[in-house]
C-alpha cells in the first residue's frame, strides 16, 4: 500500500475513529464508568481493528503475494509464508 489510494484514506479514517474510540475507553476509566460499559465500548474497539487488520491483509494478498507469486522462486515462497504466518496471528488473537 505505498502512496496514495483511496484504500489508504479508508484505513486511516478508521483508525482515527479508533484512536478516538480509544482515547474516550480512557476518559471511561478515568471517570469511574460502570465496567459493563467500558467492556462494551473495548469490544467495539476490538472489533474496529480487527476489521482493519482484514482490510490490509487483503490489500497485502492482493499486492505483494500476487506480485511475488507472479515472479515465482524464493521471493514467492517467502511472501506466502509471511502471509500465513500473519494471518495465523490474526486467528490466535
Amino acid at each position: 500500500m505505498n502512496g496514495y489510494s483511496p484504500e489508504k484514506d479508508d484505513l486511516l479514517k478508521r483508525l482515527r475513529r479508533i484512536e478516538g474510540q480509544v482515547a474516550g475507553i480512557s476518559r471511561m476509566v478515568d471517570d469511574d464508568r460502570y465496567c459493563i460499559d467500558i467492556l462494551t465500548q473495548v469490544s467495539a474497539a476490538t472489533k474496529a481493528l480487527q476489521s482493519v487488520s482484514l482490510k490490509l491483509m487483503d490489500a497485502h494478498l492482493a499486492g505483494c503475494v500476487v506480485e511475488a507469486a507472479k515472479k515465482g522462486g524464493p521471493e514467492a515462497d517467502a511472501k506466502v509464508k509471511e502471509a500465513s504466518d500473519a494471518i495465523a496471528r490474526l486467528v490466535r488473537s
